[in-house]
């Protein structure tokens, strides 16, 4: 199996040089070349150290100790409670699909992303990897701002002062908190640069110091007694305003004025509050969730250690909110709580707990933000997602840490704090993380969806349900926060994922689209009954033999325009028989037509099978390709004649060195088949003295093979004068014309053009006129008459076409051809075989004759020549070849003299009843 960590494959798998030159340049021997991109880091974190610890603090962080009182003073107990309990239903949906995915197998380092593009792929997981990464870089900021914040409530001076008073000696201002900002990310950058080992150790004290500041504020209520403060803030006019403020200890009566919502200015930046705002605030404290995750490329067991510690983490968190939320409104009234981020310093025992507890938090929530980040980067950088501008980011030290990757990350959140205040962006680091839980829940209800037998997750407490659940509940709230915000983010996510799309980078991961289409293609093609098939909804499904495709080009591309949305398959019969062969040559072969099918551009399927004869390959692919109500109708073989095929590669540009579409520079596509590998498979054209590998005699048989199976059949022929599309991209068929011509013209004596087979010339024609690159060409229904009759019956003949070609809803003209002297040659060639054979000698109506003149072949070509000469595609009516196999020769060469010199031809012998007139 390919290993999940494997970068994106952008090599060339199958190639023409050979082993020595493979070995020599360090490749392994098969051909694949791929690049580890997964360093032997040490594992060394259990699941406490790991993942409870610093999710605990990434979800204290700073809304525990500075946006307690700003949560529940502005939205009230009652909907600060609810804004919890949604924020933890949320997350706790997207835990579920975290434990999940995470038990389903082994998780490298990357953390969410890593889930994530494992999951549903390198578009999507690339796309928001790159997303949670700027959340992760926004959020690094945010709890930088508030320790900055922090630090100036206790060490900032008055703003109405401009001298300093006791420890109150730090300016304020937007530039001095910049200032200082920079100085606390520098802090965390040096601890990052050092290692991840290193801030997972120091992570435990800092939990140990916070635990202790938490215990001391849940205890100073009962040991504290009630106190009026006076609070001073920079007032809209550029003054001073006071006010004053009051701490009651428990009080029943504080508690039910706190119980409602009480939105009013928030003093930091100066806009009036809403549900949106605070909740978006709040839910900063629930962004940690994936802090351990993001740590799995150091956790010794992360498929056991992230579900685990993290849930444990979530629960412990929810309870320590819920009770400092009934605490504060109990004992504080509103305006201190809206007043004075900082409050719980004031009413505390000790001061200095919580003014130690929350720069710890805030140190420390930042530090885990940035390693993460960094991670993540880390990750995109060694998949080669988005190529070069990531490269630097794969490099590590000796140790393994991404030293690259921890500078760029620095850098941004960098430009991140110049936002100066931390609810300024605390709405767009919640979108962030919304859109990246709802990334996650997606990935679980695609694999869940998707049922992959290999989709076994040891974590069974989460169902498709939870998922969807999850994904709408993350949409809802990214919208209610901020829908210019949400807009934004969807709207980058989806440039990203048409970038990545456009780069079409190709992993060995697998793709969670193909599980899900396969799932609904099964589906789908059960429901498709034939036994329901109707006349009004027919259309081609092609069987389309190709020998070489060098010579099939042009003919393999006209076939994939006159598809009509229906099955389009190439088949090819290799001879050979399987007994006397080591291994089956035959599924080797894909990659290499697969590849040809994306050079030429068409949608088709592609089915090779091996067999004795071409004649029993063709019968044996007619029987089995295909699926349920989806298998071909209708065979097209090219002409059986002797002139030498042309080389169609030397002609398209798509099969030179530089050429168009996806592949890179070097020729090579997704999968690895380069052009000198896609030339070399297959061989050159025939030239004039090589032997054929299928007789006259086979290739009629085919062709009566297919009828007998109720098969319509096609035979092209000149199609390599077709211009191909390279010449003419954005052809619409101006100034073309397609001829049809729907008589029997190898028996003049059948008369009619209303038959099965000249209404299939019909339709297929008009589906061809139906076609973009043909919708502008003109269509021309070429009626054959004798007019020397003197009984006018051509004129009838013609208005019954004209009434036909109304009722099918078809635009064409229909062209009066008089073909006396080419019906009187075929009598007179007649005559004396009638006269030798006596009365009893019947015409076969159903086959052309066997000994129809060369003058009247002639005549019949000349006919064709003189108003056909200019038309780019010409439709002619296929007679039944001959029962007696010793015919075929002729029959072929009846068809050769009839054709010659005519240029691109489609001759169609159609069984099946393919127009309506009801509706």
């Amino acid at each position: 199996m390919a290993n999940e960590r494997t970068a994106l494959l952008d090599h060339g798998v199958y190639s023409v040089q050979s082993e020595s030159e493979i070995s020599g340049s360090g490749q392994q021997g098969n051909g694949f070349v791929h690049t580890s991109g997964h360093s032997a880091t040490p594992r060394s974190l259990n699941t406490f150290f790991g993942v409870i610890v610093p999710t605990v603090l990434s979800m204290f962080s700073i809304v525990l100790f500075l946006r307690t009182g700003f949560v529940v003073g502005h939205a009230g107990l009652l909907q600060g409670l609810l804004m919890l309990a949604v924020a933890y239903f949320i997350i706790s949906l997207t835990i579920l699909s975290i434990c999940a995915i995470s038990t389903n197998g082994a998780v490298e380092g990357g953390g969410a992303y890593y889930m994530i593009s494992r999951s549903l792929g390198p578009e999507f997981g690339g796309s928001i990897g790159l997303m949670f990464y700027l959340a992760k870089v926004c959020a690094c900021g945010v709890y930088i701002l508030g320790l900055v914040e922090a630090i100036l409530n206790i060490f900032g001076r008055d703003p109405g002062s401009a001298v300093s008073e006791g420890i109150r000696v730090l300016p304020q201002g937007y530039w001095y908190t910049v200032l200082y900002a920079a100085v606390a990310l520098q802090l965390c950058l040096l601890v990052c640069l050092v290692g991840a080992h290193v801030y997972s150790r120091a992570s435990f004290l800092i939990l140990l110091v916070v635990t202790f500041a938490l215990l001391s504020v849940l205890i100073s209520p009962l040991v504290v007694w009630p106190r009026e403060f006076s609070i001073s803030h920079q007032c809209p006019t550029n003054g001073t305003c006071v006010y004053n403020a009051t701490y009651t200890g428990f009080n029943s009566t504080t508690l039910r004025r706190n119980l409602g919502p009480g939105y009013s200015l928030d003093y930091s930046t100066n806009t009036v509050m809403s549900f949106a705002t605070v909740f978006a605030v709040m839910f900063t404290s629930c962004t940690g969730i994936m802090a351990g995750a993001n740590m799995s490329g150091e956790l010794k067991n992360p498929s056991v250690a992230i579900p685990k510690g993290t849930i444990i983490a979530v629960l412990y968190t929810f309870c320590v909110y819920v009770i400092l939320f009934i605490l504060v409104s109990s004992t504080c009234d509103r305006a201190l709580l809206t007043l004075d981020y900082g409050f719980l310093q004031r009413i505390n025992v000790w001061p200095p707990f919580v003014i130690i507890g929350v720069y710890c938090a805030s140190l420390s929530a930042a530090m885990c933000s940035l390693i993460g980040a960094s991670r993540i980067l880390h990750a995109l950088a060694l998949d080669q997602v988005f190529g070069l501008p990531l490269a630097p980011a794969a490099i590590t030290s000796k140790s393994g840490n991404p030293w690259v990757a921890v500078l760029y990350t620095w850098a941004l959140v960098q430009c991140v704090v110049f936002a100066g205040q931390l609810n300024f962006i605390a709405g767009l680091v919640t979108v962030f993380y919304l859109l990246a839980y709802a990334a996650v829940d997606l990935a679980c209800l695609s694999l869940e969806w998707a049922s992959a037998p290999n989709f076994r997750p040891t974590f069974q407490f989460f169902s498709w349900h939870t998922c969807l659940l999850g994904i709408i509940s993350c949409l809802v709230m990214m919208f209610v926060i901020n829908p210019v915000y949400s807009s934004a983010s969807i709207v980058v996510l989806l440039v990203l994922l048409l970038i990545l799309h456009y780069r079409s980078p190709t992993s060995s991961w697998g793709y969670i689209s193909q599980a899900l289409i396969f799932h609904q293609v099964r589906k789908y093609l059960l429901m498709l009954d034939v036994r329901k098939e109707h006349v009004k909804f027919w259309r081609p499904q092609v069987l389309l033999m190709v020998a070489n495709p060098r010579s099939s080009c042009q003919l393999i591309t006209f076939i994939n325009q006159l598809k009509k949305s229906g099955l389009f398959v190439l088949g090819h019969v290799q001879l050979g028989v399987l007994d006397a062969l080591p291994s089956d040559p035959i599924k080797p072969q894909y990659t290499f037509w697969l590849s040809l099918v994306d050079k030429l551009g068409v949608k088709a399927f592609v089915d090779l099978t091996l067999s004795p004869s071409v004649r029993q390959g063709t019968q044996h692919l007619l029987r089995i390709t295909g699926l349920g109500g989806m298998k071909p109708n209708t065979l097209v073989l090219g002409f059986y004649d002797n002139s030498v095929p042309e080389d169609y590669f030397l002609q398209d540009p798509a099969f030179s060195s530089g050429s168009r579409g996806n592949a890179s520079s070097r020729g090579s596509d997704d999968f690895g088949v380069d052009l000198a590998s896609l030339q070399a498979h297959f061989p050159p054209v025939r030239g004039t003295e090589c032997p054929r590998c299928l007789s006259p005699e086979e290739y009629v048989g085919i062709v009566s093979d297919a009828i007998k199976m109720g098969k319509n059949v096609c035979l092209g022929r000149y199609f390599f004068q077709l211009e191909g599309e390279w010449a003419a991209p954005k052809s619409d068929g101006a100034g073309r014309t397609v001829d049809v011509w729907p008589l029997d013209l190898l028996q003049p004596e059948t008369g009619g053009c209303v038959d099965v087979c000249s209404l299939f010339l019909l339709q297929m024609a008009c589906i061809l006129n139906m076609c973009p690159r043909w919708r502008r060409a003109r269509l021309r229904i070429f009626l054959c008459v004798e007019s020397s009759s003197g009984d006018q019956g051509w004129m009838v003949k013609e208005e019954t076409l004209r009434d036909l070609l109304g009722k099918l809803r078809i635009r064409a003209s229909i062209k009066i051809v008089p073909w006396d002297a080419v019906v009187k040659l075929h009598r007179e060639g007649r005559e004396p075989l009638a006269s030798t054979l006596g009365e009893t000698h019947t015409a076969d109506r159903t086959s052309p004759p066997s000994d129809a003149p060369e003058s009247f072949l002639s005549g019949v070509n000349g006919l064709l020549l003189e108003h056909s000469a200019q038309a780019a595609v010409r439709f002619l009516y296929l007679p039944s070849p001959p029962a007696d196999s010793s015919q075929s020769q002729q029959y072929l060469a009846q068809l050769e003299a009839v054709t010659r010199d005519l240029g691109p031809t489609l001759l169609i012998h159609g069984l099946t009843k393919v127009t309506c007139t009801e509706l």
